[in-house]
């Protein structure tokens, strides 16, 4: 098995401009590109929808060595509903479960943004913050010093039976297994010591994906493609998105496939070569984004109407 990376997850945002707000300016991030698209991703990488979206990638630096966010707007959607299937949680021995999608960070810039911003935090434990980006998505924030690599530090999924998923991850996905604790029904795995882990959750019963739900991005060699679709195929695991071709304007072409794990979680393993090569950040990324939250009118559109964006 050649080198996998952790790349990004997917966070579904009804409001691009608090969204940027909260990424950009509280939690310090970047946008490293944003993208407009005329109709629904061939690989549902927006979701179920057919219609015009975009997506904007932030980070605390380029995608090559840093693990990022992809929010992901659906025109015409204003909010989604949260489910249990991913959980945001702290480092240092104390855990706290929640019902909604995150990250876990290490940044004491970011906390002192948001006590600026007015921004809500809850101290949960000895320098640990609790906050909510747009949408109710919770993050957990340490307050030290941001990390010269990558802050980043882990992402939580909730699963129905720890055994089967650590099964999965590691036997089919090739994962290494950081720690386990069957008391507390936990178990970090992740492809390399400097990237971001996967964390996974027992939480003894079956997992809700609402609306909201998002997906977990990595790459690997491009060759090794077809293998992972076939070693699925023949584990009679759950394929998504077969082998497919994603084009994005004036940018690379890059090959995917999308699987789910027992619980229904979506994974996008993409092909690294092609994926370096469309993840150049761009240095206008910051006026992209802006300029189309300007040019999105979808707001008045609706307010004219007497009518709410729908609820997913």
């Amino acid at each position: 098995m050649g080198a996998r990376r952790a790349l990004h997850f997917v966070f579904k945002v009804g409001n691009r401009g608090q969204s940027a707000r909260f990424y950009r300016d509280l939690l310090g991030m970047r946008i490293l590109r944003h993208e407009e698209f005329e109709e629904g991703c061939k690989a549902t990488c927006n979701g179920p929808y057919d219609g015009k979206w975009s997506k904007t990638m932030v980070g605390y630096g380029p995608e090559d060595d840093h693990f990022v966010a992809e929010l992901t707007y659906n025109y015409g959607v204003g909010e989604y509903r949260l489910g249990s299937d991913f959980l945001t949680s702290s480092q240092g021995g104390t855990h706290f479960l929640l019902p909604v999608e995150g990250m876990t960070l290490m940044s004491s810039q970011a906390v002192s943004n948001a006590r600026k911003m007015g921004w809500p935090l809850k101290e949960v434990a000895k320098g640990i913050f609790e906050t909510e980006a747009p949408g109710g998505y919770k993050f957990y924030l340490e307050d030290k010093e941001q990390l010269k690599q990558d802050p980043v530090l882990k992402v939580t999924l909730a699963v129905s039976n720890l055994q089967k998923s650590v099964s999965y991850w590691s036997d089919l996905l090739g994962m290494k297994i950081y720690e386990t604790n069957e008391e507390k029904q936990r178990a970090l795995l992740g492809y390399a010591d400097n990237q971001c882990k996967l964390e996974l959750q027992g939480i003894g019963r079956a997992v809700d994906h609402g609306t909201a739900f998002g997906r977990i991005a990595f790459s690997c060699p491009k060759e090794e493609l077809p293998n992972i679709e076939a070693l699925m195929k023949k584990e009679k695991q759950k394929i998504l998105t077969p082998l497919v071709s994603l084009d994005t304007p004036g940018k690379a072409t890059v090959q995917v496939v999308i699987l789910a794990d027992p619980d229904g979680h979506e994974i996008c393993f993409v092909g690294d070569e092609a994926f370096r090569e469309l993840s150049k950040m761009d240095p206008n990324g910051n006026k992209l984004l802006d300029d189309a939250m300007a040019a999105d009118k979808s707001d008045e559109w609706f307010a004219k109407h007497k009518m709410q964006k729908a609820s997913a």
